[in-house]
């Protein structure tokens, strides 16, 4: 091409113009096949897997403390599944140029910053085939949004399904009910079955120890007044009574199966249950009771915006092994969400007694009203624990 326009531009005479013109429009053209090339270049290059095929991903075999260093950053890891690649490409509207009802041209969905120090195992979970069935893999899903991935990338596969699933019990029966072990996949769990969750002979073997008692339907609690001077519990009773008709939403984020928002039910009270599967169906069997899990890390903003629920609860969740940036970080979430005058239930908060007054101070530089307050001696244990509980109300502000 180059040699041809030397040719033309060395033309002399009348023609001269008239050539000079012609080479132009031939430059205009190679430099139009030259953009085109690149374009088709760079598309193949990063193409997606095929709809039906299983996308490729180098599995990585080396010690952590080598994928940690490998691993440092989006900068310093590129992710080697080209599903992911696709997913996290800007999605354009059908109509090209045509804004959506968002304002935009495109949609650009979201991964946690964390998942870069996770590269690997994101790779792997990203790595199946499209429009089939899912890997089994839940626990590496939770691996992954523990370590911060957060959120996680969507799949372009089907869920997995208990193979024996049986209708579940209305919502009243279903409260307390123990929940059907057809309708829960076990593979996954130490226990292979309701039973063994509760049964005295499998205790320290069940797989989890946070709320040992959660998948025992027939402990309840919030009921019957404590001795004040012994026990760090309130009851539900006397929480409601403090803003009567007034509680109406709610979330539970702690360890359970969703007893105390089957209770707060019971009092025409909507409490969404945020927990983890530590080990056990924590989230199955919330939603099995008829009630709302909320599968989420305690590394991660609340879905919910701003002032909107009434009461949050939350019980074996917060205590001593928290760090106090994570701790602000948390109790400003939960403010962000609480409406104005809503009610913040800090239940069995405990950790070491010469810590206590670090934490407290923490709570009190929220700056909200003290409604109800208890500090007792937890005794379960060795005598060197505390419990705090409390309920702060949310105070107005301009």
């Amino acid at each position: 091409m180059g040699n041809l326009l030397e040719q033309l531009h060395s033309i002399g005479g009348s023609e001269r113009q008239a050539n000079s013109k012609f080479s132009d429009q031939v430059l205009h053209i190679a430099v139009s096949l030259d953009k085109l090339a690149d374009s088709l270049s760079s598309f193949y290059s990063n193409a997606p897997a095929k709809w039906n095929e299983t996308s490729n991903v180098d599995e990585d075999y080396s010690e952590p403390e080598e994928r940690e260093v490998e691993e440092g950053s989006f900068n310093e890891r590129v992710f080697s599944s080209a599903e992911l690649r696709n997913y996290t490409s800007p999605k354009p509207n059908r109509l090209s140029g045509k804004k959506n009802f968002l304002g935009l041209e495109a949609i650009y969905p979201s991964i946690g910053l964390g998942c870069a120090g996770v590269a690997a195992d994101l790779d792997r979970y990203m790595t199946y085939k499209s429009s089939g069935i899912c890997p089994d893999d839940w626990d590496l899903a939770q691996k992954l949004i523990v370590a911060g991935c957060d959120p996680l990338p969507r799949r372009r596969c089907f869920s997995r399904t208990p193979p024996h699933y049986s209708k579940p019990l209305p919502g009243n029966s279903s409260l307390w009910t123990q929940p059907s072990d057809a309708n829960i996949r076990w593979n996954l769990y130490k226990c292979k079955g309701y039973t063994c969750l509760v049964s005295n002979d499998t205790i320290g073997k069940r797989g989890f120890y946070k709320c040992s008692d959660c998948f025992n339907l027939s402990k309840r609690g919030w009921e019957v007044p404590t001795d004040t001077s012994v026990s760090a519990e309130f009851t539900i009773e006397e929480v409601l009574g403090l803003k009567a008709g007034e509680i109406r939403i709610g979330l539970d984020f702690s360890p359970t199966t969703g007893t105390f928002a089957a209770m707060m039910r019971e009092k025409n009270v909507t409490v969404a249950s945020a927990t983890l599967n530590l080990g056990a169906p924590f989230n199955e069997v919330i939603a099995l009771r008829g009630l709302l899990p909320l599968y989420i890390s305690v590394g991660s903003r609340l879905p919910l915006f701003d002032n909107t629920l009434d009461l949050i609860h939350s019980k074996l969740f917060l205590d001593g092994w928290v760090g106090m940036e994570l701790l602000q970080y948390v109790l400003f979430d939960w403010d962000r969400v609480l409406r104005p005058e809503g009610l913040l239930w800090l239940d069995r908060f405990f950790c070491k007694k010469e810590e206590m007054e670090l934490y407290l101070d923490a709570f009190n530089k929220l700056g909200y009203r003290k409604l109800l307050w208890r500090v007792v001696p937890k005794t379960d244990k060795l005598d060197d624990e505390l419990f705090f509980s409390a309920v702060l109300e949310k105070p107005r502000r301009s």
